[in-house]
Formats: C-alpha cells, structure tokens, sequence
C-alpha cells in the first residue's frame, strides 16, 4: 500500500441475541492482547493448473454493503474499496519491496537515497508502458505530486511531511505553478525524476512513506484536464489506464471491474485469461462462497471479511482460509472543530460538543470492546490498544493501556467534569440538554447489532447518544458528511483505517491532513509526529521511543480512540494456485496466480 485510505466499518461482526451478556463482562487492564486463530499467508490448491483453467474467469468478491466510487487513480482515492476493484491493473506501483516493506530494486523504477545532497533519485525501467501503449515518463513520477498538492484538488494525502520537498509548501499555498524541487535530469520525457528536499527522513527506505508517492500518474493521457475535475473525468471513472499485470475491460459504476492481461506489462506475464471482481454484501459473502459464485475476497493485506463469519467459512469444503496481520484497524472519532480552508489547517473549538477529553475518555471505558470481540471477534479481531496496527511491530506500543472496559471509571469522569444526571440524561456542564449523535456505516446486521450495543452502554453511562438519521448510513452519504471543511451532523462515529506499509501517520492525523476528519490538531501532536522523521530518528531505537509516546499521548487525549485491531482474511477456492499476502513479490500477485479447473471447485 502507498497511502492510506478509508475503509467500511465492521471489523466485527455481533450476535444480536447475546448482546446484553457483554454489559458485565470485566476487562483486562493490561495492554495488547492477541488473535486466537493462526492462518497460513499463502495457498495453492493441488494438482497442476489447466488451459481450462487459466482460459477462464477468476472470480473475485469485493465484500462492501455499499456501491464502490469507482476512482481509479490511487493519487485520488479516498477508499479501500476503489483500490480493491482496480487492484489487477496494479495500482501504478513504482517500487519492490521486501519482506519489511523496505524499497529494493526490479520495480517499474530504481530508488535512490542519498542523505548529505538530500535527494531522492526515482528511475524508471526502460520501456515501462501503460496498458494503452504510451510510454511512462519521469513527468508521470512528478505529476501525483502536483495532484497531491494542488490546492484544489480532490486527493486527501497531503500532509506537512510533503513539505519538505523544494517548492511544495509554495505549490500547495498557491503562490508557485510548478513543484520547484522536482527535475528531470534527461528531460519529463525522459526515465528519471529527482526530488529535492529540506530534509530527508528514514521513512524514505519504505513503501508508502509520507515523503515519497509510490505510483505514477499518466501525465499526458489525463491531457489538459484540471487537476480539480480529474476524479470526475472519464479517463479516471471509465477509461483508466494502469501500468500492471492487467488491463481494464469494462466497468458496471459502483459493481464490478473485468479484466484482461496487459501485453505492455514488464513483469512476469499473467496467466490467467480473465477476472471480474464483484461488490457483495456482507451479509451475503458466506452464502456466495457456498454456491462457489468466487474464488475469494478482494484486499490482499486488507482482505476484510466480517471476523464473526469465520466459523461458517471455515466449514465451508473447498476452500482454505489464508491471512496474516492487518493493516487497518477500526477506531472511534470524535468531531472537535473544523478544516480552515484558507490556511488548510484543521483547527479545535474549545467550545465543541465533545471538546472536554474526559467526555471522550468516558465514552470509550464504557465500551467493553473485550468482551465485544471475545464473544463474536471469531478469534481473528481484538481490542485495540493504540492507533498503530500491531503489524508494525518496531514501533507498536504492545504495553498501552489503551481502554480497557471500566464503567464505574467511566462514571467517575463525567461526574468529575460536570456532566451531572438530570433524571434520565446528563447534562453538560453549564447544565444545558445534551444530545450526542452517533454516525455509523451500514455493513452486517451482526455489525450492526455493535452499534446497538454501544449505544446502550452509552446510555447506561447516562449520555444520550442518538444514531445520526436514526439508523446506520450508507457508506458514501456517510463519509460525504465527515469529509466536509466543517459539520455538525455527526459528533462522534465509527470508522476505519486501510494503513499505509509505512507507519507514520502524519496523513491522518496531522494539524494539515484533510483526512484528519475530527480536526484533533495540538502543538504537542505535531511536535511529536515530527519527530518520528526528523534527524535523530534514523536512529531506530529513537523512533520506537517516539511512536510509542505519541501512540501514550493520543490515548490520554482521545481525538481518536482505537476500537479493534483484526487479521485480514478471505477463504480461497481449491482451484487456485499462487496465493499469497506476503509483502515480497506483492508487484507480481495477479500475474502469481493461475487455476486448475474452469470454475471454482
């Protein structure tokens, strides 16, 4: 992965007949706990693959209660789901990778760091071509940068990491037409760009870090297209071109991508024929795989299957389930204030709705998310215990408390800052009614029996919490409301995170993130987030150190709290060989895979 993106809610899915034994559940108050369930990160179904199989269709489910947006661009998307459905063409991957994420050689382009000139060197392989023939240039490698920037653009990666590039801060404000620290040493026709900076981070070695955009963009096929209606174009919506294993055929908006091999791929050639992938509910998916409609999930490392449907998968004959850690994690956000448009800084209203942190930190010790994931959690999801996936575990914080279930906690902080009972309600602390509304995604009705749930805590917590529209959203309508400058629709909800292989998340929750949808933004945020990338932390002892105080400190502050932490899994049918979620040879997992029988098995 080489950004972040946003994902549908539920990674858990619930009973809804068991519901109230969780209200008494006690909760550890130690830190990480573990997945009960170990699965294999590869597969490949015995016997050898066939013409058959190979000259059919693969068929792939894009789990998701909600139509895709149907962006292509990976520079543009906001969701996990529109990196999933275009996902055969490649993503526009510039770099390989190994088992770490760590950039090495053999990608579409060679990366070269050197820290005392404070430049980063991208060098494309010669004859790298789009899937329509053209030719990928160096201005391909510069202009996700321009749409990264651009201060009317529809991305939502930019952070003050993209600052340290020559030219950027000035592109971004609008005051510079062009990226001055970007070059091309043999021309933007040419093979190689280089990046100048103020400074140069240890993130830089990885895929996905906040200071170099690992994909390209087709400069001269997007043609004179401004970069504000790019994401509405047809040659983003309909006729996208990719650098990957597969070309795009056809699109049905917002239900399926078809697929064929891409003759201009440089890397290992496809051998499957053909692959549709298709949006299926989740209350839908088991039922799908057990009348073999597919040949598994969509998502690789963030394959997201609801985890209380694994024990009806897992039963399923033909299939085998593979996995490993995720990626994403689901986390609860809290409205506190709004994006300035004119500085492009998120900034906190003192006087918010749920701007006193003890409101926030009670509302979470209410939630008994143990207990939640130990009943239904199907051994693959657990509570989360900071706002950093496991996965990353040089610098994951296993000892943070994060919030752990404590309700007589939880009362003793509303009572301290004034939020007293006026019979049935709590008040705030002037004493005026308060109502707080809740915004969550429709998904499972097991998931959505969560949202219940924790509204009922809520309420024996003595607030009154109230679904925004009254019911679960649809995906879309839901994130159209948080992504705007500034609302009150909704004051705190449930979302979730498709991470980035590198782990910094200046993206989003930085003071300038436009995905730092709750507005969270102190001096001590920032600070701390500079230092996971300034000088000193290319020492890794020091880095650990400073993940670790601000996963502490965004515990003690709960702009954001962390909810569940899962694995990400999809069963896979027996006919298919070359499955794999590892990090190496991730450039190659279409063109990996092939079949031995002309439909699922």
């Amino acid at each position: 992965m080489s950004e972040r993106k946003w994902l549908a809610a539920g990674l858990v899915a619930l009973s809804a007949l068991t519901l109230a034994a969780c209200g008494n559940s006690k909760s550890s108050n130690s830190g990480a706990s573990k997945p009960k369930v170990s699965l294999p990160a590869t597969y490949s179904g015995s016997g050898k693959a066939t013409s058959a199989g190979n000259n059919s269709t693969l068929k792939v489910a894009e789990v998701n209660d909600a139509p895709f947006a149907g962006i292509s661009s990976p520079t543009l998307q906001t969701n996990a789901e529109d990196a999933d459905v275009f996902s055969p063409g490649g993503g526009s991957t510039l770099f390989n990778v190994t088992k770490n994420y760590k950039i090495v050689d053999g990608g579409l382009a060679n990366l070269r760091l050197n820290r005392k000139a404070k430049t980063a060197t991208i060098t494309l392989r010669k004859n790298a071509k789009w899937s329509n023939g053209m030719k990928v240039t160096a201005k391909d490698i510069e202009y996700p940068y321009e749409m990264i920037g651009n201060k009317h653009t529809d991305s939502q990666q930019y952070s003050s990491d993209y600052a340290a590039i020559k030219g950027m801060a000035a592109y971004h404000a609008g005051k510079a037409k062009t990226i001055s620290g970007i070059t091309y040493p043999d021309g933007q026709k040419g093979r190689t760009a280089v990046i100048h900076y103020t400074k140069m981070s240890p993130s830089m070695q990885y895929l996905g870090s906040s200071f170099i955009w690992s994909t390209v963009e087709p400069y001269e096929y997007y043609g004179k297209t401004p970069i504000s209606k790019l994401a509405a174009s047809p040659k983003v919506r309909k006729k996208p071109i990719f650098t990957g294993a597969y070309k795009l055929d056809k699109i049905v908006q917002g239900e399926s991508t078809s697929w064929s091999p891409n003759k201009y791929y440089l890397g290992k050639k496809p051998q499957i024929k053909h692959i549709t992938i298709q949006v299926v509910s989740m209350n839908n998916i088991v039922a799908a795989f057990k009348s073999k409609k597919y040949d598994f999930a969509a998502g690789q490392q963030n394959a997201s299957l609801p985890s209380s449907q694994y024990p009806k998968v897992k039963a399923l004959k033909d299939y085998t389930e593979v996995g490993g850690p995720a990626m994403n994690y689901s986390y609860f956000g809290f409205n506190l204030g709004k994006m300035n448009t004119k500085t492009g800084l998120n900034e906190m209203n003192p006087h918010a709705k749920m701007a006193n942190k003890n409101l926030r930190k009670a509302m979470m010790y209410a939630t008994n998310v143990d207990a939640v994931t130990k009943k239904f959690g199907g051994g693959l999801s657990w509570r989360a215990n900071t706002l950093i996936p496991p996965l990353f575990k040089n610098v994951y914080d296993s000892k943070a408390a994060g919030f752990p279930y404590n309700m007589k906690k939880a009362k003793s902080l509303l009572n301290k800052a004034g939020y007293k009972k006026h019979g049935k309600w709590r008040t705030d602390p002037n004493g005026k009614k308060l109502t707080i509304h809740f915004g969550v995604m429709q998904s499972s009705s097991a998931a959505e029996a969560s949202y219940q749930y924790y509204v009922q805590q809520w309420h024996k917590l003595g607030l009154n919490v109230q679904f925004t529209t009254g019911k679960p959203m649809e995906m879309n309508s839901f994130y159209s409301i948080i992504q705007k400058p500034q609302q009150n629709k909704i004051d705190v909800w449930l979302g979730a995170w498709s991470t980035s292989s590198e782990p910094t998340p200046t993206q989003i929750y930085g003071a300038d993130a436009p995905y730092n949808y709750g507005h969270f933004a102190t001096k001590k945020n920032t600070q701390l987030l500079n230092s996971l990338n300034n000088n000193k932390a290319w020492n890794a002892k020091y880095r650990a150190q400073q993940f670790k105080k601000w996963q502490r400190y965004m515990n003690s502050q709960a702009g954001y709290a962390p909810e569940q932490f899962g694995t990400s899994w999809t069963p896979v049918n027996s006919r298919v060989k070359g499955y794999s979620v590892t990090p190496q040879g991730s450039n190659e997992f279409w063109s990996n895979l092939s079949l031995t029988a002309a439909n699922p098995k």
